[in-house]
């Protein structure tokens, strides 16, 4: 897949047919760190997110460690915060809708690869619907075995189950409850996902067109022609240029000291 730092986010082709799609991956499977696209910056890049000065991770909760999928986000898509889900009775959390990836390979943090959805899971995180779309790459050699969320129950028991708990109990090392479901908790299937992911792709077109209000969202591209906010190569590559460089990482601290966090 291409490093994202070469295609920002909201300039990222979204679709490509009947179930296939373009992801981010912002967190890669079994690591903690809480790493997002910074929605608010110029070109969206991702960025590990900081708590009163601190980095933050997510806890291992028993027995899971760090995130269980490569986790990350469909571009050009909106969970737009104005707009009531008819299925779950919340708004948007305004974010990009999110993506648990459950095929073999660790992805890289920043890759854009092709997934095959297979369903989705109704979180209600804090009062707001935060979608979480379950799907594999399609470079996956077991691909061709998933073609529905039923698949996954039939191909690896128990991960579905895993999934509930953990986005059921990751808050919880933050001394917050636990979090809650729509719909019981049922995964809905292929159709219903897919359905949502262009509900939230019409979102994002208003949003990138303008027609409604983004609030502090920063929706600079460089692939839609007719938005507002599309800008040149040469403006790109300055907002890149003007970036700090990068340097060697700082150790991630010890289990007991990790600043614990929330999965958006």
């Amino acid at each position: 897949g291409l490093p994202i730092s070469e295609v920002p986010p909201h300039s990222l082709m979204f679709y490509f047919l009947q179930n296939v799609f373009n992801m981010v991956v912002e967190i890669p499977r079994w690591t903690n760190a809480k790493m997002e696209i910074a929605t608010k910056d110029p070109l969206n890049p991702i960025k590990q997110d900081v708590k009163k000065g601190k980095l933050r991770y997510v806890a291992n909760v028993f027995p899971h460690k760090g995130y269980i999928w490569n986790y990350g986000a469909l571009p050009q898509t909106w969970e737009d915060p104005g707009h009531k889900d008819e299925g779950t009775g919340c708004c948007g959390d305004n974010d990009p809708i999110d993506v648990c990836e459950i095929g073999s390979k660790v992805c890289s943090r920043g890759e854009v690869i092709k997934v095959k959805v297979l369903g989705t899971l109704a979180l209600i995180d804090e009062g707001e619907t935060d979608w979480k779309i379950i799907a594999i790459n399609v470079e996956d050699p077991e691909a061709s075995n998933y073609n529905d969320i039923h698949d996954v129950r039939r191909m690896k028991p128990g991960y579905l189950e895993a999934t509930v708990d953990w986005f059921r109990r990751y808050k919880v090392p933050d001394g917050k409850p636990e979090n809650q479901f729509a719909f019981n908790g049922e995964f809905k299937d292929k159709d219903f996902a897919v359905n949502v992911i262009k509900s939230t792709h019409e979102h994002w077109k208003a949003l990138i067109a303008k027609k409604t209000d983004g609030g502090e969202i920063n929706c600079t591209n460089l692939t839609v022609s007719d938005s507002p906010f599309c800008c040149s190569q040469e403006c790109a590559k300055a907002t890149v240029d003007a970036a700090p460089p990068c340097t060697a990482a700082n150790p991630i601290p010890p289990e007991g000291k990790l600043e614990s966090c929330a999965a958006s």
